[in-house]
């Protein structure tokens, strides 16, 4: 049976911050001219949850805050996933390593060898769950994205260097926001980066999560709290 690729899928988003006291910059790529999805467009490293995501040990998992939010309106199953995923997608497109020293209890899966192989064990203490979109209908592919903001001082690698970065993205680089939205972007990805322009200088975690909500009856703007979500109509 062929997979559907109208079907919507948990995916997770890195936007990863540096001198945000200073010059904040946030580092990008731009897809392929061919891709199914998004082509051309500049935009953070991401990408679907793996099956063998939910099998991966966290050396430190998720802030408690964000795995609740991240459970809202959502299986409280994929919080883990989906953390794993933000690790993994950020090591393969841009060879950045979100992790503490140590060594693999397991046999890593295939996605996992390259990364093991720096001698980390993934961690997601210093992920922050900032935004959550679902691709709208009609679209080639459709994602349940969450969005998390990342210092780039929490990563364990040389932060100029892609060399182990696949060829997802292309021209990645560290764009300064202030110079961010001439780049070709995704409706989404220049909504995300209003936000991360509204808290580039505050460290501490959002109030509510925004959650732009798209199913085939409405488009909905939601705010994620933790708790019992406010929402309203679009």
């Amino acid at each position: 049976m062929s997979e559907d690729k109208t079907a919507i899928r948990n995916a997770a988003t890195v936007i990863v911050l540096r001198d945000r006291e200073s010059d904040p910059q946030i580092l990008m790529g731009q897809r392929g001219a061919k891709a199914a999805f998004m082509p051309n467009k500049f935009v953070f490293p991401g990408g679907a949850v793996d099956a063998a995501d939910a099998e991966i040990f966290l050396a430190r998992p998720l802030p408690d805050l964000c795995a609740q939010r991240l459970s809202e309106q959502s299986d409280p199953a994929l919080t883990h996933p989906l953390a794993v995923a933000a690790v993994r997608e950020l090591w393969e497109e841009t060879g950045q390593i979100l992790g503490q020293q140590g060594s693999w209890q397991q046999t890593p899966p295939e996605d996992w060898v390259s990364f093991s192989q720096t001698g980390h064990l993934p961690s997601a203490h210093a992920l922050q769950f900032v935004f959550r979109a679902i691709t709208p209908p009609g679209r080639p592919r459709r994602f349940d994205a969450r969005f998390f903001l990342l210092d780039a001082e929490e990563l364990n690698s040389d932060i100029d260097n892609f060399d182990q970065a696949c060829d997802e993205l292309s021209h990645l680089q560290w764009v300064p926001l202030r110079k961010a939205r001439e780049l070709d972007l995704p409706f989404i990805t220049e909504v995300v980066l209003a936000e991360v322009e509204a808290r580039v200088t505050d460290a501490t975690p959002p109030e509510v999560v925004p959650f732009f909500r798209n199913d085939d009856e409405s488009s909905l703007f939601m705010q994620l709290k933790g708790r019992t979500p406010d929402w309203r109509d679009d």
